[in-house]
C-alpha cells in the first residue's frame, strides 16, 4: 500500500494549471475566465473544504480501521459534497479561506463536523459506521447513492444547521415531497438551529425583520442529491450538456462520481473536462493544538485542481444542489424546467409536482428500483470497483 499511497502524495505538487482557452471555467455556478480571473479561480477552489485519506485517527468503532486509505475515496467526496452545504448554510457561496486569516467561528463548526473522531456529525467515523444499516461493512467501498443515503441520516443529528435532506430516487425529483420536507412547519428549536442574530449576520440569507425569522422557519435549506446512473458502462453523451449545465446553476453542489474505479468530487467543468478534488491521498489525522485550534491548511487544496475528460467519467453519480430559502427552489425548478428545452440536452432526471400514481403502486413492474434494489444494483456494478480500488492501491 505504501508506494502507491507514496506516488498519489508526490503527485500533487505535478498538476497542470488551467489551459490558456476561451472557454469560461464554471466552478459551483461561478462563471470565471481564466485570461481574467485565474487567482479568483484558484481562490474559490482553494477554499472548498478538501477531505483526503488519513492515518492515525481513533480507531471506528473501537476496534476498527485507524486509517481509510485504499477505501474511503467516496466517503470523502460524500464529505466534501455535504461540506459545501453547510459552506452555504452557515457561511455563504461568497466566503473565501485565505492563509493565515482569521476565520469567523461558524467556518471551524463547520470544520469540526467532519473531523476524524466518533462524536464529529459527519466523520468517517460515523458514515462508516451508519453504513452498516445500509449493508456496507466498515472498510468496505460505497457507491453514489450508499453515501447520499448515509449523510441524509446522520443530517438528522445535526440540528446546527437543521437541514432537509431529500434524496431524489427512480430518476424523478417530486416538487411537492420536497416542499413537505421544508415546509415542515416545525418551531424553532432554540439555539441551535436559530442562532442569535447580530447586527450583521443574515437568516437563512436575509437581514432580520420583525417577524422575519417566524415565516423563515417554515422552509429549512434543502439539500438535495439525485443518484443517477448516465449509461451501462460508460457516459451516454447525450446526457453530457445536461451535467455541465448543471454545474451552471447557482444552487449547485457539484457531483460525487469519478473515473471508473476511484472516486472524484467534481466542482465544474472548462471546455470537455470536468474540474474536481482528489481525496486520494493520504495525510495525517488532525487533532486540536493544546490551545483548542484546530490547524486546517490541510482541509484546503492549494494547488490546480484536476481535470478529466468528461467522456471518461462513470456513469453512475449524484448531483447536489442546495437551496438556502424556498425562493432558491422556485428558481431551480424553473432552471430545471428551462433545461429540458434545451436542444442536445438529454435531461438525467424527471422534475414532476406530484408522485405518479404508479410509484405507490407496488404490483406495478417498475424497472427502476427503489432505495434497496438500487443499492444491491450498485454493489453489483460496484465490485468491479472494488477490486479495482484494493489492486491499484
Amino acid at each position: 500500500l505504501f508506494p502507491a499511497t507514496l506516488t498519489y502524495d508526490t503527485l500533487r505538487f505535478e498538476y497542470e494549471d488551467f489551459p490558456e482557452t476561451k472557454e469560461p471555467v464554471w466552478i459551483l455556478g461561478r462563471k470565471y475566465s481564466v485570461f481574467t480571473e485565474k487567482e479568483e479561480i484558484l481562490l474559490d477552489v482553494t477554499s472548498r473544504l478538501w477531505f483526503t485519506y488519513r492515518k492515525n485517527f481513533p480507531a471506528i468503532g473501537g476496534t476498527g480501521p485507524t486509517s481509510d486509505t485504499g477505501w474511503g475515496c467516496m466517503l470523502r467526496c460524500g464529505q466534501m459534497i455535504f461540506a459545501q452545504a453547510l459552506v452555504c448554510r452557515h457561511l455563504g457561496r461568497d466566503w473565501r479561506w485565505i492563509k493565515g486569516k482569521r476565520q469567523m467561528d461558524n467556518y471551524f463548526n463547520v470544520l469540526n463536523a467532519f473531523i476524524d473522531k466518533k462524536d464529529s456529525y459527519y466523520s468517517i467515523h460515523q458514515i462508516a459506521q451508519m453504513g452498516v444499516g445500509e449493508g456496507k461493512s466498515i472498510g468496505q467501498w460505497y457507491g453514489p447513492n450508499t453515501v447520499a443515503q448515509v449523510l441524509k441520516k446522520l443530517a438528522t443529528f445535526d440540528t446546527w444547521s437543521s437541514l432537509a435532506v431529500h434524496i431524489a430516487m427512480d430518476n424523478t425529483v417530486v416538487m411537492e415531497e420536497i416542499r413537505r420536507l421544508c415546509q415542515s412547519n416545525l418551531p424553532c428549536a432554540g439555539a441551535a438551529a436559530c442562532p442569535a442574530l447580530e447586527s450583521d449576520v443574515l437568516y437563512n440569507g436575509y437581514p432580520e425583520e420583525p417577524g422575519l425569522r417566524d415565516r423563515l422557519v417554515l422552509w429549512k435549506p434543502l439539500v438535495l442529491l439525485i443518484p443517477l446512473r448516465l449509461g451501462l458502462t460508460e457516459i451516454n453523451e447525450a446526457y453530457i450538456e445536461t451535467l455541465k449545465h448543471c454545474f451552471m446553476m447557482p444552487q449547485s453542489l457539484g457531483v460525487i462520481g469519478g473515473k471508473p474505479n476511484s472516486a472524484h468530487y467534481f466542482i465544474g467543468y472548462v471546455g470537455e473536462e470536468l474540474i474536481y478534488l482528489d481525496p486520494h491521498t493520504t495525510q495525517p489525522a488532525v487533532e486540536p493544538s493544546d490551545s483548542g485550534c484546530l490547524p486546517d491548511e490541510s482541509f484546503h487544496c492549494r494547488h490546480p485542481p484536476c481535470r478529466m475528460s468528461i467522456a471518461e467519467l462513470d456513469p453512475s453519480i449524484a448531483v447536489g444542489f442546495f437551496c438556502n430559502t424556498e425562493a432558491d427552489f422556485n428558481d431551480w425548478c424553473q432552471q430545471i424546467k428551462k433545461l429540458a428545452l434545451v436542444r442536445g440536452a438529454l435531461p438525467m432526471f424527471e422534475l414532476v409536482e406530484r408522485q405518479p400514481s404508479h410509484f405507490s403502486n407496488p404490483d406495478v413492474l417498475n424497472l427502476t428500483p427503489d432505495s434497496s434494489d438500487a443499492d444491491r444494483l450498485e454493489r453489483f456494478f460496484d465490485s468491479e470497483d472494488e477490486d479495482f480500488e484494493i489492486l491499484s492501491l
